[in-house]
This record gives C-alpha cells, sequence and structure tokens, in this order.
C-alpha cells in the first residue's frame, strides 16, 4: 500500500474541501435550525441539490447514466471530506446507493428515465423494505405476499427496521410471488410509491429517543406491475447487485476521529466555566491507546480504497475494516462516557451544553452499531472463510 497521495489526489481533495468550506458553514446544524425539522430538512435539501448539480450525489454512477465515474479513491477522498465536514447525506443513501444500481442493471428503460433523474437531483428518498419481524438475518424466508393479478401485484404484509423510513417517498421491496417455490426463487423485486393506498407506516424510537426506523404495514395495495424490476421470482438475485462502490468505511472513522478530539478538548478545558476534568493515569492511558486505534482504523479504511483503486477486490478486507471500526466505536462512546463521567449524561436540552448532548445520544446509539448490514458475527465469518481459508462452521 502506498500511504501517499497523488498530486492530482491532492488537488481533488482541495477542490471538495474548498467547496465544502464555502457551502457548509462549521455550525450549519445550529444555522439550520437543529431543534427545527423543517428548517434542517430545507437546508439539507439545498445543500443535496447543489451536489446534485455537479454531479457529486451520484458521483460513483457510470457516466452513461449521469454520473462521473469517480475512481474508488476519488470517493474515499470525497466521503472522507463530507465526514471531516459533518455534511448532511440524508439525500445519499439507500436511492444512490441500492435502488440506482438495480435500475440501471436491471430496470426497464422507462424505470431509468422516471426514477434515475430524480434520484441524482435530490428529489426523493428512498428506503429499503426487506426485513421483517421474523426475517432479518434469515432474509429469505420473508413472508410478505404479492398475488400476481396481471395488470398489477396486491401487496400484504408487513416489513421492520426501515432505516429513514418515515421520510421516505419510495421504496425498494422484496415480496414472496410464488410460495411453492423454494423460498430463495419464489421472491420479487419490486419500487414501490408509498403514498399507495393501503401503505401504514409507524415511527419506531431507538434507544437514543430518536425516530431513524419506520415499521410498514401493506393491506391490499395495489402495486402496479410496471413496478417489478427484472422477471418475476428472480428477485433475491437482484438484491445481491451492488456497483463498484467505495467501501473502506472511511464514513463511520471520520466521524469517531472527531468526537474523540471533541471530548479530549472539552476535559481540558472544563464545561461551560468549570474547571477541566481530572484525568487519572490510568484515563490518560486509555486515552492514548484510543487515538491509536482511531488511526489504526483510518489505515485499514485507506487500505480497502487503495485496493479498490488498484482493480483488486477487498472482500476480507473490507470486513476487517468494517468490524474494527465499528467496535471501536462503540468503545470510544463507553470511554467518552467515562471521561466525562456526569457531564455527559446531559441531554441537548440542559442548560449546560455539553457538545449539545452528543455523547449520551451516541452512547445509547451506537449499540446496533455492529448488527445494522452485517452483525459482528458476519464480519468475523467473512474474515475466518476468506482471509484465514477455514472451513465453514
Amino acid at each position: 500500500m502506498d500511504f501517499a497521495w497523488t498530486a492530482k489526489e491532492q488537488q481533488f481533495r482541495q477542490e471538495i474541501r474548498d467547496f465544502l468550506r464555502r457551502e457548509l458553514p462549521s455550525d450549519w446544524l445550529q444555522r439550520a435550525g437543529e431543534d427545527d425539522e423543517s428548517a434542517r430538512d430545507e437546508f439539507e435539501k439545498g445543500f443535496a441539490r447543489k451536489l446534485g448539480e455537479r454531479g457529486w450525489l451520484t458521483c460513483a454512477w457510470p457516466k452513461e447514466y449521469g454520473g462521473l465515474g469517480w475512481s474508488p479513491m476519488e470517493q474515499m477522498i470525497f466521503n472522507e471530506e463530507m465526514a471531516l465536514h459533518k455534511a448532511p447525506r440524508k439525500y445519499m443513501g439507500n436511492g444512490i446507493s441500492l435502488a440506482g444500481p438495480v435500475i440501471m442493471i436491471h430496470g426497464t428503460q422507462e424505470q431509468k428515465q422516471r426514477h434515475l433523474p430524480k434520484i441524482a437531483r435530490a428529489e426523493v428518498i428512498w428506503c429499503q423494505l426487506f426485513s421483517e419481524p421474523n426475517a432479518g438475518s434469515d432474509l429469505a424466508s420473508l413472508q410478505t405476499f404479492a398475488e400476481d393479478k396481471s395488470d398489477y401485484f396486491l401487496l400484504n404484509g408487513q416489513k421492520v427496521w426501515t432505516s429513514q423510513g418515515m421520510e421516505s417517498h419510495w421504496g425498494i421491496l422484496l415480496a414472496r410471488t410464488d410460495k411453492d417455490l423454494p423460498k430463495h426463487k419464489g421472491i420479487s423485486y419490486f419500487l414501490i410509491d408509498l403514498t399507495l393506498p393501503g401503505v401504514t407506516r409507524r415511527p419506531i424510537v431507538n434507544m437514543a429517543d430518536v425516530v431513524h426506523f419506520g415499521e410498514f404495514f401493506f393491506d391490499n395495495v395495489r402495486i402496479p406491475r410496471d413496478c417489478l424490476v427484472g422477471e418475476k421470482n428472480k428477485g433475491w438475485y437482484l438484491a445481491t447487485t451492488t456497483l463498484n462502490f467505495e467501501r473502506s468505511g472511511i464514513k463511520v472513522t471520520i466521524p469517531a476521529m472527531q468526537l474523540f478530539e471533541e471530548v479530549v478538548e472539552l476535559a481540558k478545558k472544563g464545561v461551560d466555566g468549570y474547571k477541566p476534568i481530572e484525568i487519572n493515569p490510568m484515563l490518560r492511558h486509555k486515552l492514548a491507546d484510543m487515538s491509536v486505534q482511531l488511526q489504526a482504523s483510518r489505515m485499514l479504511s485507506y487500505k480497502v480504497g487503495w485496493m479498490q483503486n488498484a482493480g483488486k477486490i477487498p472482500s476480507y478486507e473490507s470486513s476487517i475494516a468494517r468490524l474494527f471500526a465499528t467496535e471501536l466505536t462503540q468503545r470510544l462512546t463507553q470511554l467518552s462516557m467515562e471521561v466525562l463521567g456526569h457531564w455527559g449524561e446531559l441531554t441537548h436540552v440542559s442548560k449546560v451544553n455539553v457538545l449539545r448532548g452528543k455523547v449520551q445520544k451516541l452512547y445509547r446509539g451506537q449499540r446496533a452499531i455492529t448488527i445494522g448490514s452485517g452483525t459482528s458475527e458476519i464480519q468475523r465469518n467473512t474474515i475466518a472463510m476468506r482471509g484465514l481459508g477455514l472451513p465453514r462452521g
């Protein structure tokens, strides 16, 4: 691995950095109204459209579909700078990374024309309607059923743990369309308008008191036949479709490094006029160790980006980077609470402002980071089999 940035990469980073400094003030959260959801959403939408105008929202998409065809290293630099500047990413989620690629590769010309430009212009938020109450890790056992009625499919069932579900306009959905076929072969892939009659969504408040997930109920929902992607009963194979997106995990590592720096600085200067927080030798040792771990996590992310840029396929390497970064985040939030003590328990509505209540919220919220998008156990299995050549257990 070459740790040096080329002159072209440094120039590219500076271009991204100049744009973000110009368009995204460091205090944008306060300016946009941190507690005013409508003001914040309007700011994020406007920012996303500026990215869309430059093609940066869909920078990894092939040029024939309106993307820029950026290399994995360029994508990683972009993601790193976005994280460093705490840029909003609401419109950079499932539409770009999941729905878009499937539509590009398997969708009809009409589906491409209808959906891809709107995703690229940040006009639509998408969610992934895959998991069900009894179909999480074993997704192929899903029971939501779409009955073929010739001109449309009649959908009945339930989906849960849907990220951004409460604010999404469209969803990508897996549903069973043949109960007699083996479970992997009787599933179809749909694009669903979430304003259709019969769609009901309810918020799920997580342990950090944040509504990040939605729960969906489908009661005789008529999905037009032109919303079926690819062949009927072949949806399972479509669900594995991806493009060569950067997957280094840098978006997890950088916020962790920022939190560490904020907590250390807060301990040094004290909280709102109070004396600095006393750091005993044992705690000082833990902080030094955490600083080393954060740098190691960043290097693991760089390695994945470097491999992809060199045309190599990081299989277990990306699992190593993700596993280390997610578990490191949990260790970091634990240490942050240990450093701040009772100060860390304060919420953003407290009279004393301690990082706007971020520490206690992250401490609670990050319990799930080693579950979503592939558990730590799954990552370890991947590392064991692909990296160490161990037999499947």
